[in-house]
């Protein structure tokens, strides 16, 4: 049976960690988390993350505003917190309603205030090989926990299933980075299985149950970002867990896994945004 990757023990090492060295700052970091529209999900995301946020001692305030807000407001919101020294990070909690440009809206913030990674400046940092100023959350929270457990990644086949730029992309870069052999999949890749089984470690952030035990090598290392609610109301995976953890080495579990690594990257990225604030100021 799979060594099961544990997020939420990871999660609260760290956040320890955040906690007593927040306490030692003599001003605290604050971080502004903009939320548009009605989203349930999206209203639980950012509840949690200012709940986590003031529990380790950093400042957390969420602008809502209503699904008929216009675009340009937001940029004038956003361009007041790029202007306000009392700001060290900025995240804008997406999806944003169809009338609103995310490009636009994500482009807007400074990427020095730019907690998720997102902005072209950061972006484009890690794709060119350098060090963006943060690393975007999710794979940055993956790369902890394998880290964790001791995980190399050196010489290995990544297979990474997802080409979104919150985690797929992202995450196929810092895996470069990490000198591993990287394969990037997608909702038009032929003989999917057949690239899966080939993989020393698998990835997959699609938000559809789509990884059979059988599929995967002998000893693998499987880490399932994706999350959905399937038709019974029950929180699933892509990674079909039970057939996957008698054929992996080691597994994340969904929930549990990387759910909390992705918001503690979040505390950690606002932590280093304070740091570089700090040595500007």
């Amino acid at each position: 049976m799979a060594i099961i990757l544990d997020g939420k023990k990871l999660r609260d090492k760290i956040l320890e960690e955040l906690r007593i060295q927040i306490d030692k700052f003599e001003k605290k970091p604050t971080l502004v988390v903009i939320l548009v529209g009605d989203n349930p999900a999206s209203k639980i995301y950012v509840n949690n993350k200012k709940k986590i946020a003031e529990k380790i001692g950093i400042n957390s305030t969420v602008i809502n505003y209503s699904s008929n807000v216009t675009e340009q407001e937001i940029l004038s919101k956003i361009e007041e917190l790029n202007n306000d020294k009392n700001i060290t990070a900025i995240l804008v909690q997406l999806p944003l309603p169809d009338n609103i440009s995310k490009e636009k809206i994500i482009n807007a913030i400074s990427p020095s205030k730019d907690v998720d990674g997102f902005t072209p400046y950061n972006f484009g940092k890690l794709f060119s090989g350098e060090k963006p100023i943060v690393y975007p959350c999710t794979p940055k929270g993956v790369l902890l926990l394998l880290d964790e457990y001791e995980i190399n990644l050196e010489g290995k086949h990544a297979v990474v299933i997802g080409r979104s730029n919150i985690v797929g992309r992202p995450m196929a870069q810092m895996l470069l980075n990490r000198n591993a052999t990287v394969t990037i999949c997608h909702s038009k890749t032929k003989n999917l299985s057949d690239i899966i089984k080939t993989a020393d470690v698998v990835i997959s952030a699609v938000g559809k149950n789509i990884i059979k035990g059988e599929m995967l090598k002998s000893d693998c290392v499987v880490v399932d970002v994706g999350i959905f609610k399937d038709n019974n109301g029950k929180t699933r995976g892509d990674v079909d867990f039970e057939s996957a953890s008698k054929i992996a080495s080691y597994i994340s579990p969904v929930p549990g896994g990387i759910g909390p690594m992705t918001i503690t990257s979040l505390m950690l990225n606002t932590v280093e945004l304070f740091a570089k604030h700090s040595e500007k100021f």
